[in-house]
């Protein structure tokens, strides 16, 4: 186990902005940064990074926390998984406490076969660089590629011996478990015989690591260097708990922080393409990996950018089999634009045979939209032909439907009817169509129905329906009181805590006559002291489990230090708890944020009015807690079918009236 010393320098070291910031692109708000959710399919940035507070908010998703629960969400980490990766980011060197033979078999299997690949990975890198044959064979074609020693460092380039078993063997050896071996598709292993046959999958194979954003080891891609026409030129690890070839861009864990920083992704086919891109001095660039491309992949680049640059070679075959992946990128509302390279040419092949200055300069100035693109490609087949050109002309308006900004489409129609010679009332009466068609499939299917809806917040109020004997049946909602007025205790405490204020409180008096009256009285106390004190006169005790764990912590910090520290709870090792705490503070942030006073609206200072709202968040639950126990007593005369104690009620409903009038409202 990882020692509290190294947790502490973890969380002071940590900056959660250059956390968040290697996985979403961020753009500066005022104090904060704002950015697209990670966790929905967003075209609005409703993602929140408070640099001061050190926390941050998906407003769309309602998750929010603190550098540790973010790589927890993001990247499902287990809590001491995204502490050694906060400890990698800051150089921090990790002390661990001695771990008993039942913590070690409680590692769960994702982990081990991430452990497996990781060794994989530094394994056949060590053949290439340091055995006689890694480096004769594997280490060889690497320098025939034209690739730097520094450029096989930084992807972790290496070579699987052609031996039958000499990985497996390695490994075995280690101390690593067949069956994460096999798990992770490393090891093949036939059973029969006396005995199982292992054999190395890559043998014989260059390897090309695969990591996830976060620089995990996925899987790993190998290239044949012999002519066997029976066997494949490339090979990848077999779907896995940890590798789905689907959701992952080769290059990405090296690209992130330039495509940030750029604005823009460059997507090729191949891994060698990637490396060729990096060595030219060009490293905003992902590999599809030879895969058809995937709204995942196009997912994880929009996290970064919105602009994607496809890369096509010189085969035209190759290239109209790709088109399909623009109208993808178009669906994901992202920008799209085309580079083709001259005929048999590829990406790799053309970085090599370019100074950095002309790769750079062809890339900028092939640069095409994708209607231009699409035009130059097909309208040397559609000739003089009508039909053809017709066809075409639907093409790029299909594709222009898959874009869901109207006015960016409004936009491709209008540069359409330019290029195609064509009337815009047309192309608008053709996109129309296919947009009606569109809308009536989903319905059909029921694919895409409250899509925009956010999922629920764990910590939103929860709501229940309860009809309505007699009439028409309607529907009223009923809130759930106790859990609003229990979170804005909550509230109060984590903003106002350490405010000292003025209160006023109204006491049961008798004047000359006998008849009784509230008389006021003020006194001076902290915010913190004044709710603690009334709840613990009360002995009320909190009906949401989370609320109570963080309303003990805050008392827990009273007592101690006499003073509540929130940055302590937003690094809470209860996820549940820091997430609860980030949400309120976070919340609080949107709405100072509104900038009430250039909307000419005009709020109070919550400080100003804070001894009236102590005052009624603490009368208000009183109040709840009484009508809530009314109801007990009726149900339970009900359910033992005797005649409820009505001293009892009237007591309580005498105590209720109090309250009301202490609210100043009336019954």
């Amino acid at each position: 186990m990882i020692t509290q010393q190294t947790i502490d320098r973890v969380f002071e070291s940590a900056r959660v902005e250059e956390v968040i910031g290697e996985f979403v692109q961020l753009k500066k708000s005022g104090s904060n940064f704002k950015g697209l959710s990670p966790f929905t399919d967003e075209r609005t940035p409703s993602f929140m990074v408070s640099p001061v507070k050190q926390i941050w908010k998906d407003f769309s998703t309602g998750k929010g926390g603190n550098a540790i629960s973010f790589l927890m969400e993001h990247e499902h980490y287990t809590y001491p998984e995204a502490i050694r990766w906060l400890a990698k980011k800051y150089n921090i060197e990790i002390e661990e406490t001695e771990q008993s033979d039942e913590e070690k078999q409680q590692m769960n299997e994702r982990e081990s076969m991430f452990l497996v690949s990781k060794f994989a990975k530094d394994y056949f890198h060590d053949v290439l660089l340091n055995t006689q044959n890694g480096r004769a064979i594997g280490l060889s074609y690497f320098k025939e590629r034209g690739f730097r020693e520094d450029t096989i460092e930084k992807f972790d380039l290496g070579y699987c011996k052609d031996e039958w078993d000499n990985f497996t063997k390695a490994a075995l050896a280690k101390g690593y478990d067949l069956k994460y071996l096999k798990s992770t598709g490393l090891t093949i292993v036939k059973e029969g015989g006396a005995e199982d046959r292992k054999f190395d999958r890559f043998k014989g194979r260059v390897m090309f690591p695969i990591h996830s954003m976060s620089g995990r080891i996925l899987g790993f891609g190998g290239r044949i260097l012999t002519n066997d026409k029976k066997a494949a030129k490339y090979l990848n690890s077999p779907e896995s708990d940890i590798y789905h070839k689907s959701k992952i861009l080769y290059g990405l864990y090296q690209a992130k922080k330039e495509i940030a920083k750029e604005d823009n992704c460059f997507l090729v086919e191949g891994y060698t393409d990637v490396i060729s891109f990096h060595q030219s001095g060009i490293e905003n660039v992902v590999a599809s990996s030879g895969t058809a491309l995937t709204p995942d992949q196009i997912r994880l680049v929009n996290r970064l950018t919105q602009n994607i640059t496809v890369l096509f070679d010189g085969d035209a075959a190759g290239v109209r089999a790709s088109l399909r992946g623009i109208d993808l990128i178009l669906e994901q509302g992202m920008n799209v634009r085309v580079v083709a390279f001259p005929e048999g040419e590829d990406p790799d092949s053309f970085a090599k045979a370019h100074s950095n200055a002309e790769l750079k300069q062809y890339l900028e100035e092939k640069s095409q939209d994708f209607i231009e693109f699409k035009v130059s490609l097909l309208m040397k087949e559609a000739a003089n032909d009508p039909v053809k050109k017709a066809g075409l002309i639907r093409d790029i308006v299909t594709s222009i439907s898959k874009i869901p900004d109207g006015i960016q489409r409004e936009v491709y129609v209008q540069e359409c009817a330019r290029v195609m010679d064509i009337s815009e009332r047309v192309l608008f009466s053709e996109l129309a169509q296919l947009l009606k068609k569109g809308a009536i499939a989903t319905r059909k299917s029921g694919v895409g129905q409250d899509s925009n809806q956010p999922p629920p917040d764990y910590f939103q109020e929860q709501t229940s329906m309860e009809a309505i004997k007699g009439g028409k049946g309607k529907l009223q909602q009923s809130i759930n009181q106790l859990n609003i007025l229990e979170k804005e205790v909550i509230r109060i405490l984590l903003l106002y805590g350490n405010e000292v204020v003025d209160f006023v409180n109204w006491v049961d008096a008798v004047d000359e006559r006998g008849r009784p009256f509230l008389e006021k009285e003020e006194y001076q106390n902290t915010v913190s002291n004044e709710l603690y004190l009334n709840l613990q006169e009360d002995e009320i005790e909190f009906t949401n489990e989370i609320f109570r764990l963080t309303y003990y912590e805050l008392i827990h910090q009273l007592n101690q230090e006499e003073k509540i520290k929130v940055d302590h709870l937003v690094m809470h090792e209860n996820p549940q708890i820091s997430s609860l705490v980030t949400n309120i503070l976070m919340d609080e942030e949107k709405y100072n944020l509104s900038d009430w006073e250039r909307k000419e609206v005009f709020v109070t200072e919550t400080v100003k009015i804070l001894p009236k709202l102590v005052t009624d968040a603490i009368l208000n639950l009183r109040r709840v807690l009484i009508e809530e126990k009314i109801k007990e007593i009726m149900q339970e005369s009900q359910e033992q079918k005797t005649i409820p104690n009505l001293e009892e009620i009237g007591n309580y409903t005498g105590l209720k009236k109090r309250l009301f009038e202490k609210l100043n409202r009336v019954i």
